[in-house]
């Protein structure tokens, strides 16, 4: 008895997906609910778990392609004691012919029975014969590079070569790079393209202005100097300056209704509620986890939520509906050492605030000159539907709560 692993439902919108990678392969035992492949959308990365326990029998699709949702990706078999002991029986007697040389030929006769469709479609459609050609997938399994690879001329077809997959892949590369004055040529990941084409549809939509402002954060530093033990004690959790920037958002979104607002044809929707989108930077790109009710949390649920996006974002463990919505987004470029940037809106919001490094200025205090640790701030916003006067508002709202906290508390 056999059972199919489906491309589940991806979230509203999202009708398809790119197979990221197999965390189990072809004969491999898998038990019930184990993951067996990581599925790449525009937003997150979804690990796709086995339904029952057995043996992973065919794997449908390779890693790259795309597989729309309700797809078949791949068949757990029954497992049974034969079938596992034959696999098992199977995979120690390649461990033993690979220490005589003779591996590559075992795997890639055993591997011609578990051909992708893509696969077997091309060798069908050039009249090829799988079994002389090197595979060079885990066991020997043919993938659909090594066949396009024959095509192009770089193996003779029908002649198993001599080298192993390692010095084919190795050779194929140093070609590539002496051919392109070492360029890499390499596929966007479905986030990345995702993230370009929202940043360019804002450039392209919305009327988008930035104006710069600056914060003097001694007060904030030193109120966290003086009770961030006594709050790590109580709270578990380190009080970052993130915090106090979001609670300053929603007070300052509270008096400025407008940067809290989107545009919907010829409609302006305010939004009576508070999702502060938080942007954090992955190996794979940008994601911004949305803060829910942000107005209703205190700064030790804010700081234990924005680690706890940070820590799942690294680990492309965020779930879309942590990634969807949002009325107003913060951006810090400060972590990256950066002192100025103007941030690109995330439509369909009419507002994003940039925060940037802390860095020691001298600047005038009554007279004086002093040494301050100075942030620039930076608003970008929509000018359809925000006014320069509500913008530059904003922004010295944010400054002063900012300047003094005090402000937070008698509700200034």
């Amino acid at each position: 008895m056999s059972t199919e692993v489906v491309v589940p439902a991806l979230g509203e919108s999202v009708t398809e997906a790119t197979v990221a990678g197999w965390l189990k392969a072809n004969g491999d035992i898998v038990a019930q609910d184990e993951p067996i492949v990581e599925l790449e959308t525009d937003k997150v990365t979804v690990e796709v778990n086995s339904p029952t326990a057995g043996v992973l029998d065919f794997a449908n699709f390779e890693i790259g392609e795309t597989v729309d949702v309700g797809a078949v990706l791949c068949v757990i078999k029954e497992s049974t004691s034969d079938n596992i002991n034959a696999i098992t029986g199977k995979q120690s007697e390649a461990t033993v012919d690979e220490t005589k040389g003779v591996e590559r030929t075992r795997s890639n006769n055993s591997a011609i029975e578990i051909l992708s469709p893509a696969v077997r479609k091309i060798l069908d459609e050039n009249n090829l014969d799988p079994t002389q050609i090197v595979g060079t997938g885990k066991d020997g399994r043919l993938l659909k590079g090594d066949v396009l690879a024959v095509l192009n001329g770089k193996e003779p077809a029908n002649t198993v070569s001599e080298n192993s997959a390692e010095e084919f892949h190795q050779a194929a590369t140093l070609e590539t790079k002496s051919n392109s004055r070492r360029e890499e040529r390499v596929k966007m990941s479905r986030l990345r393209q995702a993230v370009a084409s929202r940043l360019k549809e804002a450039q392209n939509t919305a009327a988008m202005l930035t104006t710069y402002n600056e914060a003097d954060m001694s007060a904030v530093i030193s109120m966290r100097n003086e009770f961030k033990e006594a709050f790590e004690a109580k709270h578990k959790v380190r009080l970052g300056f993130m915090s106090f920037f979001v609670k300053a958002c929603v007070d300052a979104l509270r008096a400025l209704p407008a940067v809290n607002a989107e545009i919907a044809e010829d409609e302006i929707i305010y939004k009576n509620y508070y999702d502060i989108g938080v942007a954090v930077g992955t190996p794979k790109g940008l994601v911004v986890p949305v803060l829910r009710d942000a107005d209703k949390k205190g700064l030790a649920e804010i700081e234990q939520s924005i680690g706890d996006f940070g820590t799942r974002a690294r680990d492309g463990k965020l779930t879309l509906e942590e990634l969807s919505g949002g009325t107003f987004t913060i951006s810090n470029g400060g972590v990256y050492g950066s002192l100025m940037s103007s941030p690109i809106l995330n439509p369909p919001q009419s507002g994003i605030l940039g925060i940037h490094k802390i860095q020691e200025r001298p600047i005038a205090v009554n007279g004086a000159v002093e040494i301050r640790p100075m942030m620039y701030l930076a608003l970008s916003y929509d000018h359809r539907i925000v006014d320069g006067r509500e913008a530059v508002t904003f922004l010295v709202k944010i400054k002063e709560i900012i300047e003094d906290p005090r402000r937070l508390i008698l509700d200034l």
